[in-house]
């Protein structure tokens, strides 16, 4: 359960410093955002992961209730450039837990690969060295998450 973890650990600590990103969101954006890339550092150093929060639509900065809750970045481990399992079994996992998806080999260049797992509406980049969440996490993306975290990057949580 290592991704419901992290994110709801990022949650709580976006949460307990809202008042101080609200604060520098008002006076300067680039401060604010700052300050967000920081906090996510700090939850992810507990899990040796690189975590980033990002804003990738204009607006959603200001969406305070929605911070940690999608559109994150993982990096897991940035040497890797292939998965510990077959492409085709992350294709075939998203599907069975995502239901109505498409899926495509992705970043296939150099030696390495990847898998994008999209709708309409969103995506998942997943990369041997990271997945990118362009997406909220319902109960079912939460869940292929925490599928990948323990097969493709091999990540438990520590008892």
């Amino acid at each position: 359960m290592i991704f419901s973890e992290l994110v709801s650990d990022l949650q709580s600590q976006l949460k307990k410093d809202m008042a101080q990103i609200v604060f520098l969101l008002k006076k300067n954006q680039g401060m604010g955002y700052a300050r967000i890339v920081q906090i996510g550092k700090e939850v992810g150093k507990k899990y040796n992961i690189k975590l980033i929060v990002n804003f990738p639509k204009k607006g959603r900065i200001e969406e305070f209730d929605m911070y940690g809750k999608r559109d994150l970045s993982l990096i897991i481990d940035y040497d890797r450039k292939t998965f510990p399992i077959d492409r085709e079994v992350i294709k075939q996992k998203a599907k069975e837990i995502l239901g109505d998806v498409q899926t495509q080999d992705a970043y296939m260049y150099e030696n390495k690969e990847g898998v994008r797992v999209f709708t309409e509406n969103w995506k998942i980049d997943i990369l041997p060295h990271s997945v990118h969440i362009w997406t909220e996490f319902d109960e079912n993306v939460t869940a292929f998450c925490e599928w990948l975290m323990e097969n493709a990057y091999q990540m438990k949580k520590k008892e």
